[in-house]
């Protein structure tokens, strides 16, 4: 995704900043609706709230709800996820697209969140638990997963 006028990294910090291109990559850009891999409707870079078929939108408004995505993902995580803010760029960014992905209900009522909220080592790696589609593994998941991790523990490949 090229940067463009629409989308200030700078805004929202260098984790929210590192969310949107991973996020991007991982959701890919489609201007008109489609039906994702479990059936529900979505366009722009996985946006699904108030979606209608025949929906289209330019680049630009796609990037716009992709911001307003990303911060509304952020919210929801700060609100079941005390220690949110105190987390390091890298976790953030992972905890952003994964729930970004899952959705916020999922996200917060998981035992990542359970982990991460009492404290406990290796709450990362619940991260690659989290690669099926209903009952279905896809290797997109796992790629996006695996990524998810390598920024929340800070390893890299």
């Amino acid at each position: 995704m090229a940067a463009s006028k629409h989308l200030k990294p700078a805004l929202f910090g260098a984790a929210l900043a590192a969310a949107i291109p991973l996020i991007a990559h991982y959701e890919g850009l489609r201007t008109e609706t489609y039906l994702d891999a479990v059936g529900v409707l979505t366009v722009c870079y996985g946006h699904t709230k108030n979606v209608k078929p025949g929906d289209t939108y330019t680049v630009e408004q796609c990037e716009e709800k992709l911001v307003a995505d990303i911060m509304s993902h952020a919210a929801d995580l700060r609100a079941c996820t005390p220690s949110f803010d105190s987390l390091d760029a890298g976790q953030k960014a992972a905890l952003v697209s994964w729930t970004y992905n899952i959705g916020a209900s999922a996200a917060c009522g998981s035992t990542l969140v359970r982990k991460l909220n009492a404290g406990e080592d290796g709450w990362c790696d619940e991260l690659l638990r989290w690669r099926y589609a209903r009952v279905v593994e896809l290797p997109g998941l796992i790629k996006r997963r695996e990524e998810e991790h390598r920024f929340c523990t800070g390893v890299s490949v």
